[in-house]
């Protein structure tokens, strides 16, 4: 179902997105929807970028004094 949105925007905006319409052959209102496809799906990419998991390790080491360093000893001693 389409429904109507009215947007105020400045003239010279309209008129950039006017002459792109014309330039593509899309209507603006095309282009606006097309846009809040890309927005949308930006959202969820990044909703669905991280896993539950590394989710809740996030930020654990903060505060803490590990350093590289100490992290780069340990893969040695683990793998060497």
């Amino acid at each position: 179902m389409n429904t109507k949105l009215t947007l105020r925007l400045d003239d010279h905006l309209i008129a950039s997105a006017k002459e792109y319409s014309a330039q593509t052959g899309k209507s603006v209102s095309k282009i606006v929807s097309d846009f809040f496809v890309i927005i949308k799906n930006e959202k969820l990419k990044e909703n669905n970028s991280i896993t539950p998991t590394v989710q809740s390790l996030k930020g654990i080491l903060k505060n803490t004094n590990v350093s590289k360093s100490d992290y780069k000893n340990y893969l040695e001693e683990k793998y060497l």
